[in-house]
């Protein structure tokens, strides 16, 4: 039998997928918080300055005073006036380091695997996540937000896989919907953070439930999909046979049909300029890059309008209105509009 035989046979989302895609999701909420924890540490309370002489009576220094009480890294470390704008660099630095994550891990996934990629990214987004938030200088703050944005960036391109491939294909959107849908309701959960006035605290609380859905993440399995493309069919059907179980179907017996392994080093399969030759690709390409520019530039509207009275309120607010945008991205997959020539056809 193929694949998509054996997951009728064991359960397309079973009680056992359903709880592996439920840290996967949940895991999307930590990620959200990661990704606008700058808006919080970074708020720029109210400040007044007063020029002050030395005693010698030479130079004259510029005397700066928080009038809110803000704890942020701009009290800290005094990024005003010239130093201002090394906030939104922080913040810049992070989303860079998702751009590379993203382009990173994708491919090393392929190679390597689901599970231990993704594994290896939470471990370092968390030890990154604790430096940041233990940071003695802003220099190590930034440095730490840089490589967490990577480990950000790449681990949630392989917790979306991941919640693909674990369940059934007429499931895809289901869970697809889901994993994007929470990472914009993380964000606006994100909110009731600030009530946490401290910005050292705050990142210490936004990193401690990424330690215990690390913990969870440990036992998820690898992709079953995964190891069948790659050719170890015996291990595929060893952890689709763990699925029936856990799904109640007891024990079964699975024989998947063979298929050639991709892992050769003279095999070919799918490259980057796939996505600019085959037509299915390119239209799905296009019109993917159209959608993510329209969620990127919401995403830093939102960030923008946050201050340091409504930074509370501003960032959940501005993403709970961007709900309809992943409504409108998702739904075209899941409800079957999109034109049956972009079905993309099955290998024999």
């Amino acid at each position: 039998m193929d694949l998509e035989e054996a997951f009728q046979v064991v359960g397309e989302f079973g009680r056992h997928q359903k709880v592996m895609v439920t840290v996967l999701t949940l895991l999307q909420i930590y990620m959200a918080c990661q990704s606008m924890l700058i808006v919080l540490v970074g708020a720029v309370p109210e400040y007044h300055t007063e020029p002050v002489t030395d005693s010698s009576g030479g130079d004259v220094t510029q005397s700066v005073t928080f009038t809110d009480d803000v704890s942020s890294i701009v009290t800290e470390w005094y990024l005003v006036n010239q130093q201002a704008y090394k906030v939104s660099l922080a913040g810049s630095l992070f989303f860079t380091g998702v751009l590379v994550g993203n382009v990173l891990f994708g491919p090393l996934s392929d190679r390597i695997g689901r599970k231990p990629v993704f594994l290896t990214g939470m471990f370092f987004e968390l030890l990154f996540a604790y430096s940041s938030a233990l940071a003695p200088s802003y220099e190590l703050f930034a440095l730490s937000r840089l490589l967490m944005g990577m480990m950000n960036g790449g681990m949630a391109l392989v917790c979306f896989i991941l919640s693909q491939e674990y369940v059934g294909k007429s499931y895809w959107a289901l869970t697809g919907t889901l994993t994007n849908m929470t990472f914009a309701v993380g964000i606006a959960l994100f909110a009731l953070l600030g009530y946490i006035r401290q910005w050292r605290n705050l990142a210490t609380a936004v990193n401690c439930p990424g330690v215990l859905l690390f913990l969870f993440c440990i036992v998820l399995p690898e992709s079953p999909r995964w190891l069948y493309s790659r050719g170890r069919s015996s291990q595929a059907e060893r952890v689709l046979q763990a699925f029936a179980v856990r799904n109640v179907k007891g024990r079964v017996k699975l024989k998947l049909r063979r298929v050639l392994s991709l892992a050769g080093p003279d095999a070919s399969g799918p490259g980057l300029f796939r996505l600019a030759t085959h037509p299915v690709l390119r239209c799905r390409t296009l019109v993917l890059m159209f959608v993510w520019s329209l969620l990127s530039l919401l995403h830093g509207c939102s960030c923008s309008l946050c201050t340091p009275r409504n930074s509370l309120t501003s960032s959940g607010r501005s993403k709970l209105l961007s709900k309809p945008c992943w409504r409108w991205w998702c739904f075209p997959t899941s409800s079957g509009l999109l034109p049956e020539a972009w079905e993309l056809e099955s290998p024999a």
